[in-house]
């Protein structure tokens, strides 16, 4: 009897379900708030500027993002066959190189709608670009080091993001204070891109991946996951308290508290409490970014 998989038709083109799987909806968010918080930062008023800011959200999420999540997708798929065959590339759904042509359809596309809003705009999308690109392929693949790729990561997710929100508004490149409390928030996310790795350490270990956990181990990489989150955030309040902007220090000194009082609880068993620590503690971090956002009104 003839195998009836065999006399399926093969697709020549991505299903449209599969290509939104490919760019990972889930993950816009970040991105998107950080924007958000850069053109709060810039202190221009929104109104008869929507437009620049949807566009601008667009540009941060579902092209920006999206594009990273194919890049990474494409060249993982090997990997993925392995230990993930339903996603859209190995199962299919996604047939031949068309994983690569997506990424690289939706780099154009990015760097198209980044350059129409502005010369300072397409610079940060072309940087953004690169280090996507330079993440997930050889032959330099930061993210085969979590040192790396976890600072790659948290500059596109929080800084980057932040700094285009700020320059779609001010048609230009934003003033120190915003671009040092990007910095410093993107530093602050490195910590948030390892409490990601422990749940996949067997698996990067096998791969020779070197996220922290497989480099410093389990302790020694939430120490320093808990340390990167917490200090830049201190060293945002000072700067708060700096610019005479009080109320705004004592609103993240609040939130920072209360990280502080979840990530001893983290420390006690990483590998189990990473992702409720990431479920609970992050968004208290990203809500400091926006106190911090409206404190910069009149300063940038």
């Amino acid at each position: 009897m003839a195998n009836l998989a065999s006399t399926r038709p093969v697709p020549v083109l991505p299903q449209l379900a599969a290509a939104l799987q490919l760019l990972k909806p889930v993950t816009w968010f970040p991105p998107m708030w950080a924007f958000a918080c850069g053109a709060v930062s810039s202190g221009l008023s929104l109104g008869g500027r929507w437009g620049l800011v949807l566009a601008g959200m667009a540009l941060s999420g579902p092209l920006v993002c999206g594009t990273s999540q194919a890049v990474n997708d494409w060249f993982d798929r090997h990997v993925d066959a392995i230990n993930e065959p339903g996603r859209p590339i190995p199962s299919g759904r996604i047939p031949g190189r068309w994983g690569l042509y997506i990424a690289i359809i939706w780099t154009v596309l990015s760097l198209a709608v980044a350059l129409a809003l502005g010369p300072v705009v397409f610079w940060a999308a072309l940087f953004g670009m690169a280090m996507a690109w330079a993440y997930s392929a050889p032959p330099l693949r930061l993210k085969a080091n979590g040192w790396w790729g976890n600072a790659a990561v948290g500059l596109c997710y929080e800084g980057l993001p932040w700094f285009t929100g700020a320059a779609v508004l001010l048609a230009a490149v934003p003033g120190w204070p915003i671009v040092v409390l990007a910095l410093l928030y993107s530093l602050g996310a490195h910590g948030i891109m390892t409490l990601n790795d422990f749940k996949a350490i067997g698996g990067d270990t096998r791969m020779g991946v070197r996220s922290l956990p497989v480099q410093l181990g389990v302790e020694g990489a939430a120490r320093v996951a808990c340390a990167v989150m917490a200090l830049p955030q201190a060293a945002v309040i000072g700067l708060l308290f700096m610019w005479g902007k009080p109320m705004h220090a004592a609103a993240v000194i609040a939130l920072l508290a209360v990280q502080l009082v979840m990530m001893r609880r983290f420390l006690g068993e990483p590998v189990r409490r990473a992702l409720w620590y990431s479920g609970l503690g992050v968004p208290l971090y990203v809500s400091g970014m926006m106190v911090s956002a409206f404190a910069l009104r009149g300063l940038a």
